[in-house]
């Protein structure tokens, strides 16, 4: 039987360090008050996904938040930097036995469960799987075997993102498959397209 495992990076909601870019222009008590918005959808989409469910926060472990202990394990993210933190999440996954393994942020306001699984089946016959967002990044990434190479020399946070971690999946001649386009909401503009906040 495949065993699966979704991983979901979360910020620990302190005022102050979470949606920077959005609070340089809407205030720290609105972004804090979006992204507290966004971890209650990630929360409630992700909670009825078919696997080991991972929730992995910035700083310290959360219990009775919007990610019901009884569903989600719980844990904290590597120190480093992102693609650290996110190849130490696959690495230490398929070590630990899972076939296929979705890691997911909490910045798009239009994930959804249908979403995470239909990457899960693609994972049945590709080395990885990617949701790209409008920004140039991504919102998803699942991997079928652990290629560390993509979470290396990447410039995290840039337009660039999604290109250069596609590129490198060529290079090394692994398979991928690309779902459909979604909005993070990074700044201002990000949160006046999302119909959620309007």
């Amino acid at each position: 039987m495949t065993k699966k495992r979704l991983v979901i990076f979360v910020k620990n909601p302190v005022n102050g360090e979470v949606k920077t870019r959005l609070a340089a222009t809407v205030g720290n008590d609105k972004a804090l008050s979006v992204y507290r918005k966004l971890l209650e959808i990630t929360a409630k989409e992700t909670e009825g996904v078919n696997a080991d469910n991972l929730v992995s926060y910035s700083k310290s472990v959360v219990e009775g938040d919007s990610f019901d202990d009884q569903l989600f394990k719980k844990s904290i993210q590597k120190k480093g930097g992102l693609g650290e933190k996110m190849k130490h999440a696959f690495e230490s996954g398929f070590k630990m036995g899972f076939d296929r393994m979705v890691l997911i942020g909490s910045d798009c306001p239009s994930i959804s469960k249908s979403l995470i699984e239909e990457a899960f089946n693609r994972l049945s016959d590709t080395d990885c799987v990617i949701g790209p967002s409008h920004d140039g990044g991504y919102y998803l990434i699942g991997l079928s075997r652990f290629i560390p190479e993509i979470f290396d020399d990447i410039e995290w946070s840039t337009s660039a993102v999604f290109s250069s971690t596609t590129k490198k999946l060529e290079e090394i001649k692994a398979s991928y498959s690309q779902l459909k386009m979604l909005n993070d909401i990074d700044d201002e503009s990000d949160l006046k397209k999302s119909e959620l906040f309007l």
